[in-house]
Order: structure tokens, then C-alpha cells, then sequence
């Protein structure tokens, strides 16, 4: 085949294992050489509407087999697939619509009108509408439409594969440039360094428009010819319930939603004898939530990374989980990972510095954005976490700040500097700060700091309701506090430390 990316990956598993389950949703069984003739229809009914090799078709909506088919339909034609998060807001989707230059959108049970707003708002001229609903041309009626006759593009793992929208630490969203190398080389870490099998049965009901649940459990599932039980939303006792039913293997979570299964009333009663790989990452793994698995004879392989490495940098194995607790692991087969002081040189062990990963899974960069990307890079080769770790004798790497003062929140990433530039839109504010504080149930939690202009005093009600719409619902801060001023140093620089100390422990209005 003259395609080597993994538009191609239907092709190769049809004639490989035809017959064998690829999907499940909601009851619906796909199999290989089903899901290959799909994505070709869906590859010949793209190019009808327009789509030529480098041009961009983004997805919006729930997991779906859809989000899959045209992934793979876009690697077909070398273009580009640009997932969208359904939970931001129609400003924020509009925002990376444009900024990425997309030419279709699919989408899929969006009743409330916001994909024709978004089309509007975005100028888009293409709509596919999933299942029917909503506004654009019918995708079903498309496929059944279209040829089936095989396709066979020159696509090579340098050329785009897809573009990642991360929150921006400027307040605007970057778009992160995965190739199809860093696609294929991250799920070859995955494979080599977790074991998956061919006959493997992944639940995935994270979010496939993050690059963890993508990257890190469906496309290598996919890629070993295992079955991908997908679940639109996630809901612990439905997903107790389907681990029993469909005797699944692997899981991919954050902890708060293996606390959530955890806590259910089923989770005694449920069989789990099937589960061989539980993988969580977006945050480390509570000692409580470890424990309660480990009680069940299960152990997690933890993961450490980013969008734009693909997501894959550092992992911890199951029989690690206990010995090495509180460690991020070790660098992937295929990736290199330093921990490296200001000048760029070697920590010694035990010394703090910032992560710095390399390798066949990084990205080349952000989208029409060269001055970040430069800034992204230590020396052109090493991409810059903005974590700091410390690594000991043995190669084990520990986190123990954020450079970048996100927010990990349920597994979601929240940059406060997008928060408060929104903060700072409602005319009452003159100045925001938002940063985390402890909570029991997502890990962390926004809280914003807020001055108010002279002669105004605005709610917190107020102020969370101006939020409303500008930024997705696990974005708003759960707490505001009013603020006479906030900690500056002599050159007017917010002092994030300070800012903690004084409010981190403020009772909330």
C-alpha cells in the first residue's frame, strides 16, 4: 500500500481478521471488513464535497463509531481530522473552526441548534449530520450513496494526521500537530509496554476528543485487532455492567471515574474477573482509589504525558504500582524523557527540574503558531513539559509542580489564564486570579480571586453567570472570593504563591 498512515489501518485489518468485532455500540456490532467499507464510502463521499489531501474535517459530538469513521476516512485522503471537545462553548468551537481552516463538519446528536450556530458562527459550508439529526446533509444517506471501491493515497507518517486543540496558556486554545508517525509510534509504545492483545475488549468511555482515550486505548485496541466497546457517555453502573456483559479486558479512566465505579452499588457483586489492563492517567492515582482496586486484585499502569506527545511519555507498570507509589515511571520504549535544570543540563537525582520529552511521538508543533512552537522547544528537539519532576538513581521520574499552574480537574485540564481572561470581560472586574484548591471528588477545583472595579460589587452568582457560555461547564471556578487587591511583586508580576497562601483556604460566598 502506498498509504502508511493510519488511514490505512481499516484496509490492513480487513484482511487480516475481516470477521472479527472491531466495535460495539450500543448494541451495535461492527466488524473489520464492515468498518473498512464504511470509512472508503465515507473517504469517497468527502472528496465529492470537496476534501483534497492537506484540507481539514472536524467532528463534533459524543463518542461514536462516526467520530472513528471519519478519522480514518480523513487519513484516506491525507487530510486532516480536526476533533472537536463537545463540551466547550459555541465561541470556543468557533474559535478552533476557524483557526484550523476546516471545510466539513460532522457532527452528531446535537439537538440544541449548535451545530448550525457553530456553522454560522464559523462559516463553514459543509455539514454531515450523524443519525439525522440537526441541520446537514444526511451521513448515512451519504455513505450508502458513495462507492466502495478501494482508495490508496500516498500518505507517509510526516504528513498531519490530525490537529488537537489543549487550552492555551494565553488565554486562546493552540492547535497541536500530531503526524500520523507520532499516532502510529505512541501505539506502539502502548502495545509494547502494556501488553495489548489481539483479542483485547477495551471499554472506552472517556472522551475519544482527548488524546488519552484516543491514542492510548482505542487505536491501539484497534491496531492489534481487538474489539472497542465504546460508550457515548460514561455512567459507572452502566459500565460495571458491560465489563461483566462483554467480558471486557481493558480499561482507560481518570480516577474519578474509577472512584465513581468504585463507589457504586454494584461494584461488589460485579465480576471482574476479565480485566487485565486498567490504565489511568490525567492525574495520579489517589492512594484510596489504588487500594480499593488492589482489594479486587487489580492494579493500575499509570501514565504521565500530553497532547503533544501523542500522549504517551512516562509510564508506570502494574507491578511497579505499589512499590514505586506516587512515581510517574519510567520513559516509554520508543520515547526519552530528561529531567533537566535551566541551562538544559542533567538533574542529579532528587534534584528538581523540568521534564523534557523527545522522540518519535512529539509533535512537530502548533497549528500556524511557529513563534509558540519555538517557544515549546529546548534547543529545536526537546518539547518542554512545563512540569517539574524530579528523577532518582533508577530512572523512576516523580511530578511535584506545574510550571504552567494548570489545573487537572477530573482528569480535564484548565489553564487559569483562560479562566480569567473571561473573568475579565464582565465590567465589574478589574482583576481575576484563578487557581486550584483541594476537592474530594475531582482532585482539584477551580477558585477565582476576584478585585472588583471601584464602586461596584459584584456576586459571586453574577460573576459565575457571566461564565456561563464563554467557557465549558468544568471550567467555571466552584468558588469566588472578592478581593480588595491581589499579591504583586515590585514589577507587577501576580505572585501565584502568595495568592494560595492568602486564599486557598477563603471561605467561599
Amino acid at each position: 500500500m502506498r498509504n502508511q498512515g493510519i488511514g490505512s489501518w481499516p484496509a490492513r485489518r480487513n484482511r487480516r481478521s475481516p470477521r472479527r468485532t472491531a466495535l460495539l455500540h450500543e448494541g451495535r456490532a461492527t466488524d473489520y471488513a464492515t468498518l473498512h467499507e464504511r470509512c472508503t464510502r465515507l473517504a469517497h463521499a468527502l472528496r465529492r464535497a470537496g476534501v483534497e489531501r492537506g484540507d481539514r474535517v472536524a467532528f463534533l459530538g459524543p463518542n461514536h463509531p462516526a467520530y472513528l469513521e471519519t478519522l480514518f476516512a480523513a487519513g484516506m485522503l491525507g487530510a486532516v481530522f480536526v476533533p472537536l471537545n463537545n463540551r466547550l462553548a459555541v465561541a470556543e468551537l468557533a474559535h478552533q473552526l476557524t483557526d484550523s481552516g476546516s471545510r466539513v463538519l460532522v457532527h452528531a446528536r446535537q439537538p440544541d441548534g449548535r451545530a448550525a450556530a457553530l456553522a454560522s458562527a464559523a462559516g463553514l459550508a459543509t455539514l454531515l449530520s450523524v443519525e439525522g439529526e440537526g441541520p446537514g446533509q444526511g451521513y448515512e444517506e451519504l455513505l450508502a450513496a458513495a462507492p466502495a471501491e478501494p482508495l490508496d493515497e500516498e500518505v507517509g507518517h510526516d504528513d498531519v494526521c490530525l490537529i488537537m486543540y489543549t487550552s492555551g496558556t494565553t488565554g486562546r486554545s493552540k492547535g497541536a500537530v500530531l503526524t500520523h508517525g507520532n499516532v502510529i509510534w505512541n501505539s506502539l509504545n502502548v502495545v509494547v509496554d502494556t501488553d495489548v492483545t489481539g483479542d483485547e475488549v477495551a471499554l472506552v468511555g472517556a472522551p475519544l476528543f482527548h488524546t488519552a482515550a484516543l491514542n492510548m486505548s482505542c487505536l491501539p485496541t484497534l491496531l492489534k485487532g481487538g474489539t472497542v466497546v465504546l460508550e457515548s457517555a460514561f455512567d459507572p453502573e452502566r459500565a460495571l455492567r458491560l465489563i461483566e456483559l462483554h467480558h471486557v479486558t481493558a480499561l482507560f479512566g481518570v480516577p474519578t471515574m474509577y472512584d465513581a465505579m468504585a463507589a457504586a452499588p454494584a461494584w461488589a457483586e460485579t465480576d471482574l474477573s476479565g480485566l487485565r489492563l486498567l490504565l489511568c492517567g490525567g492525574a495520579p492515582v489517589p492512594g484510596r482509589t489504588a487500594r480499593a482496586y488492589l482489594e479486587r486484585g487489580l492494579a493500575f499502569v499509570q501514565g504521565y504525558g500530553m497532547t503533544e506527545t501523542a500522549p504517551g511519555a512516562l509510564v508506570l507498570g502494574r507491578a511497579e504500582a505499589a512499590s514505586r507509589a506516587g512515581s510517574a515511571g519510567v520513559p516509554h520504549f520508543f520515547t526519552d524523557v530528561r529531567v533537566v535544570r535551566p541551562d538544559g543540563t542533567e538533574a542529579a537525582p532528587g534534584e528538581k527540574g523540568e521534564v523534557v520529552v523527545s522522540g518519535p511521538n512529539v509533535t512537530p508543533g502548533y497549528w500556524n503558531l511557529p513563534e509558540a512552537t519555538a517557544a515549546a522547544f529546548r534547543d529545536g528537539r526537546d518539547f518542554r513539559s512545563g512540569d517539574v519532576a524530579t528523577v532518582d538513581a533508577d530512572g523512576y521520574v516523580t511530578l511535584v509542580d506545574r510550571l504552567k499552574d494548570m489545573i487537572i480537574s477530573g482528569g480535564e485540564n484548565i489553564y487559569p489564564a483562560e479562566v480569567e481572561d473571561a473573568l475579565l470581560r464582565h465590567p465589574d472586574v478589574a482583576e481575576a486570579a484563578v487557581f486550584g484548591v483541594p476537592d474530594t471528588r475531582w482532585g482539584e477545583v477551580g477558585r477565582a480571586v476576584v478585585v472588583p472595579r471601584p464602586g461596584t460589587s459584584p456576586t459571586a452568582g453574577e460573576l459565575l453567570g457571566h461564565l456561563e457560555g464563554l467557557l465549558a461547564r468544568y471550567k467555571l471556578p466552584r468558588s469566588v472570593v472578592l478581593a480588595p487587591a491581589l499579591p504583586r511583586n515590585a514589577t507587577g508580576k501576580l505572585l501565584k504563591g502568595p495568592l494560595r497562601d492568602r486564599y486557598g483556604d477563603a471561605p467561599t460566598p
